[in-house]
């Protein structure tokens, strides 16, 4: 292969984890940070990131960053990492439409010797069968032999501010020998925590998309537990407090499991295995198990409601958090949505907030739900907790009662804020997943 004297980088995708890599790889050399949306890149531009991800002052600190939507700016990089988002559609298969127009993209531009690593979640194979083919298509070059490719899936864990871009181990890969040294070189630059090569692209794709599946399979036995242990008229946390004192026990934790990865991924895996005659049972048994507990949470709490003679007719539930987890703005693949479309079903209104979602944003992805005020002004005949923002977390039982209507109001405590017996003190009729 010939190799690269120098890299030229530039960052396709400047989302969740485009962003971060590239203000981590700007700190040490010069990055094209590269995105289709106009607007994205001019907030960008201006030291703001809406994610949250990046704090304005770690922004200032990337001085080789620069922007651009042109995609003609990227004939002048010869290394592309891609980090576009891999999506399902409603039919819940993979929808590789962001990842193939970006293949196209860095098509046109491409040039010999150059490198395309992808970071997006895939199924096994996708990036030499689904992304090098448009490569080869719109750049008229050959795989491995004019160009290379690799793979380096991303760890991201959005608002976490903990485990960041340089501190999560990264697992790298190349088409060639030769190419996964230099990828791993690279990586490695900036990667305090360390990097593990793995033997093949479809490898290090296989063991992306099994992480966040075991995590979905584990949640999803936890939620199992939960609809069980709620006949048994046990509390599941309890059980889980319980547990857990043994050495070897997994502390997951029943609820919604939404996001761009942990409720998405599986899907890639089992598609890809039902395209070679497998049909996956254990996984897609998780996933029908998580995706219904948007529905269980509101019927559940519905059902409370009418045991509590409260009208459904004239009743407002109010719904507190809207994205896909706390303490950030990522809405998407929220099941909270779930929760508050399975509500409007049965006719009942629904007032939601979130201190942290963007109400544009919502109102495109989710069109129909009314984003409102949840206070003692605004008080409530039954209230969802349904994200973990320190806003709610801090609430005490006085606090929650005073968004109640009424004595008979109900609270659903999706993610087990609050104390139990505290709020049975307070007279609030309350129950957890």
């Amino acid at each position: 292969m010939h190799v690269i004297s120098e890299i030229n980088l530039a960052i396709i995708g400047l989302g969740y984890v485009g962003l971060p890599l590239a203000v981590e790889f700007a700190k040490q050399r010069e990055v094209l940070g590269f995105d289709i949306n106009r607007a994205r890149i001019d907030a960008l531009r201006a030291g703001h990131d809406s994610t949250l991800e990046v704090a304005d002052d770690e922004m200032r600190e990337a001085k080789g960053l620069r922007y651009s939507a042109d995609p003609q700016e990227l004939a002048a990089c010869n290394v592309f990492i891609v980090t576009v988002p891999t999506p399902i559609d409603e039919h819940k298969r993979p929808d590789l439409t962001p990842l193939i127009k970006a293949s196209e993209t860095i098509g046109k531009v491409l040039k010999k010797g150059d490198i395309v690593i992808y970071e997006s979640t895939v199924y096994p194979g996708a990036t030499e069968e689904d992304c090098v083919p448009v490569l080869e298509k719109f750049s008229g070059l050959k795989f491995n032999v004019d160009f290379y490719a690799g793979y380096s899936p991303e760890r991201i864990n959005p608002g976490d501010k903990e485990h960041r871009v340089s501190t999560i181990k990264k697992v790298t890969s190349g088409s060639t020998p030769e190419v996964a040294e230099v990828i791993d070189q690279l990586y490695r630059s900036i990667i305090v925590a360390g990097t593990h090569k793995a033997k093949s692209i479809r490898i290090a794709e296989a063991a992306k998309v099994i992480e966040n599946t075991q995590r979905d399979l584990n949640i999803a036995l936890m939620n199992e537990l939960s609809v069980l242990f709620a006949r048994l008229d046990i509390d599941t946390l309890a059980v889980l407090e319980a547990a857990g004192t043994k050495w070897n026990f997994l502390p997951f934790r029943p609820g919604l499991v939404g996001g761009h990865c942990i409720g998405v991924d599986p899907y890639y895996l089992t598609d890809k295995a039902e395209k070679v005659g497998y049909i996956p049972q254990v996984i897609l048994a998780g996933r029908r198990i998580n995706d219904n507990m948007g529905r269980y949470v509101a019927r559940t709490t519905i059902k409370k409601m009418v045991q509590n003679k409260i009208d459904l007719s004239t009743a407002t539930v109010g719904v507190l958090g809207l994205t896909f987890k706390e303490n950030c703005p990522d809405i998407r693949n929220s099941k909270v949505i779930d929760i508050i479309r399975e509500f409007q079903d049965f006719g009942i209104r629904v007032v939601a907030t979130d201190p942290y979602a963007d109400p544009a944003e919502l109102a495109h992805e989710y069109p129909g739900v009314e984003i409102g005020i949840v206070d003692a002004d605004h008080p409530v005949d039954a209230l969802v907790a349904a994200v973990a923002h320190r806003e709610y977390a801090t609430l005490s039982s006085g606090d929650i009662k005073n968004l109640l209507k009424s004595p008979g109001a109900v609270v659903a405590d999706v993610k087990g804020l609050f104390d139990p017996d505290q709020l049975k003190q307070a007279g609030i009729c309350a129950w957890r997943l």
